[in-house]
């Protein structure tokens, strides 16, 4: 049975989606976004339908992926409401908006799905946490959305006592890796590597990094061990991390992205 799905908010993360589902014949593709001009050439791109108004892509929607900025999330819950019922079902990225805040805006007339992803879903590598913890949800809803956000990377459907858990590890993760290999790159370009070779060779140990702890059946310690020789070179470098506790201030870091979750959770 095909299935109408509605974009409200066709950003960066919202085209990604929408690109990510073009093509599947079972599923019509609808979107409203204030960028009228960047809406149109997405629709050229991917035969999305346009509307006019978010309450139009509502009424002609099973799906609304609500993709706005989460200070502009309840004043569209509350402007669609009227045209929602059990029929239809909200699907929200909108950080930091809970199931609570997500029905209470949409009047209760309809389930509510909150998704968290990360931005490598931009280049199809993503990690997305699906919260379905709404009792309305029936086992269609619930199906579509767990498989909508797997051509965008790896799904976990995760209770919503663990989004914070995950917000911290993995959604706030891409800019701390992005912080190590600006860090690393940096260190190559002091030791007199050229900037552009070191940023390509950076690159490429992590992806080849990141591929073997795939790949392996080898703890990551284990992985770690292989390459710290008694006596060499990285065991003075991993010795020089411990002694700065560089080990503590990641898991500290973490957790203070964690606790921040959980503020903005409750404004």
């Amino acid at each position: 049975m095909t299935k109408k799905v509605g974009f409200i908010g066709t950003g960066n993360m919202g085209a990604a989606i929408i690109k990510g589902m073009a093509g599947d014949e079972n599923i019509n593709l609808l979107g409203f976004d204030l960028n009228k001009t960047a809406l149109g050439l997405l629709a050229e791109e991917t035969g999305l339908i346009q509307t006019d108004t978010a309450r139009d892509l509502a009424k002609e929607s099973d799906f609304i992926v609500l993709c706005v900025k989460p200070q502009h999330a309840v004043a569209v819950l509350e402007e669609i409401a009227p045209e929602l019922d059990e029929s239809k079902c909200i699907v929200s990225i909108a950080a930091g908006l809970t199931v609570t805040t997500l029905k209470d805006s949409s009047e209760n007339r309809c389930p509510v799905v909150r998704v968290m992803p990360n931005t490598p879903a931009l280049v199809n590598a993503g990690v997305f946490a699906v919260c379905l913890d709404d009792s309305h949800i029936n086992k269609d809803q619930a199906s579509f959305a767990r498989e909508m956000f797997k051509p965008l990377g790896d799904v976990y459907v995760l209770t919503e006592n663990q989004f914070d858990s995950f917000t911290g590890v993995i959604g706030s993760g891409p800019a701390y890796i992005f912080y190590f290999m600006e860090a690393m790159i940096e260190s190559a370009v002091e030791l007199g590597l050229p900037r552009e070779q070191a940023t390509a060779m950076v690159g490429k140990l992590f992806e080849g990094s990141t591929k073997l702890a795939q790949e392996s059946k080898q703890h990551v310690s284990q992985l770690r061990e292989m390459v710290t020789s008694p006596g060499g070179t990285t065991v003075q470098a991993l010795v020089h991390l411990d002694r700065t506790a560089t080990r503590a201030n990641i898991i500290d870091a973490v957790r203070k992205s964690y606790e921040r979750s959980i503020e903005l959770g409750k404004k």
